[in-house]
């Protein structure tokens, strides 16, 4: 019997997203059920392993339904996928001292070889694992602060859905555990069957940047009296004129001293942070109202809207046409 051609292990454990333990069973499914049709009586090129680094055989999911069927065996893997979890902050995703099981679990498969892969909060489980230091590597935007800070020595690329360094593969949030999937399968088996299975689970292969989905509404920030001056200051002026000086007059700090806290606890400088804001209120403006762009970019504090627009375009990958008609679900009349 031929091996298959791909042996996918889910690594899960207790408190873990269910999303991240069936996407990538269902698409291995149908990719396998796709397969089927186009050669019956061939051998299973997909096989997918459920298995738990403490020899459970059941899990609770973060949404509190079992997931029973878990191996307590290790049997012969090509890719460990490492799941995410359910939290309402970063800090509580994930615990090196808790979850040193699933640690050292990673690195003994790591170490024998096997193709690790982790997408959202799981690739801060993998960065606990000390396997991203000094490799490329993503996360979804929303935890970008947070790993930033935490894991210094990893070259995070926060813009992009995937990153590939060597034996390890990133994804962003959650679903792009699926896009995930199919290129493995276009790897293994052939970019036809991966755009088959990717048309039948209705997947943008295309999508490659997570930019024009982060809402720094979201966004952890600093919780220092700084930042907190900063953010103020910078709500009340952002149509304005704003210097690196002047910002740093108001907080009542130097500008040099204002320019390292940005980079420690913003991994940016304060003008970088401030077309972040300015390209967020644009996108606010866009989403829910019908103003001509030219008076977007007067609120947002700039006079040249063709620089403001390709400022837009670097920070979001859309044009402003195109976020518009993305996004425009919510405007009103």
């Amino acid at each position: 019997m031929n091996a298959p051609l791909l042996r996918l292990g889910v690594l899960v454990h207790d408190g873990c997203l269910l999303s991240s333990i069936g996407d990538p069973i269902d698409a291995l499914s149908i990719a396998e059920r796709i397969a089927q049709l186009r050669q019956p009586r061939a051998e299973p090129r997909f096989v997918t392993h459920v298995l738990n680094a403490r020899g459970k055989t059941a899990i609770a999911s973060a949404s509190g339904v079992g997931v029973t069927g878990v191996s307590a065996e290790t049997p012969d893997l090509d890719v460990l996928l490492v799941t995410g979890t359910m939290g309402e902050h970063p800090r509580g995703l994930y615990d090196p001292h808790a979850m040193h099981a699933e640690i050292d679990y990673i690195r003994a498969m790591h170490a024998r070889g096997v193709r690790i892969a982790a997408a959202c909060s799981g690739t801060l489980l993998l960065a606990a694992t000390g396997l991203l230091d000094g490799k490329n590597a993503t996360t979804s935007w929303w935890l970008g602060a947070h790993f930033r800070q935490h894991f210094p020595k990893v070259k995070l690329q926060i813009d992009q859905i995937s990153v590939e360094d060597g034996q390890i593969t990133t994804a962003g949030a959650a679903t792009a555990t699926l896009n995930l999937i199919v290129r493995l399968i276009g790897e293994v088996a052939g970019q036809e069957l991966a755009s088959q299975v990717g048309r039948m689970l209705i997947i943008d292969s295309e999508r490659q940047s997570q930019a024009p989905y982060v809402s720094m509404a979201l966004l952890d920030r600093p919780r220092t009296s700084l930042a907190e001056k900063a953010e103020h200051v910078l709500r009340r002026t952002l149509d304005d004129d704003i210097s690196v000086g002047f910002l740093a007059e108001q907080c009542g700090t130097s500008e040099r001293n204002l320019l390292r806290h940005f980079k420690a606890h913003y991994g940016c400088s304060p003008l970088e942070y401030i077309q972040r804001l300015r390209v967020e209120r644009a996108k606010a403006l866009l989403e829910t109202t019908h103003l001509g762009f030219e008076e977007v970019v007067e609120r947002c504090g700039y006079r040249d809207a063709s620089s403001f627009r390709k400022l837009f375009k670097r920070a979001t990958s859309l044009t402003p046409n195109d976020y518009r008609e993305r996004f425009r679900l919510r405007a009103r009349h």
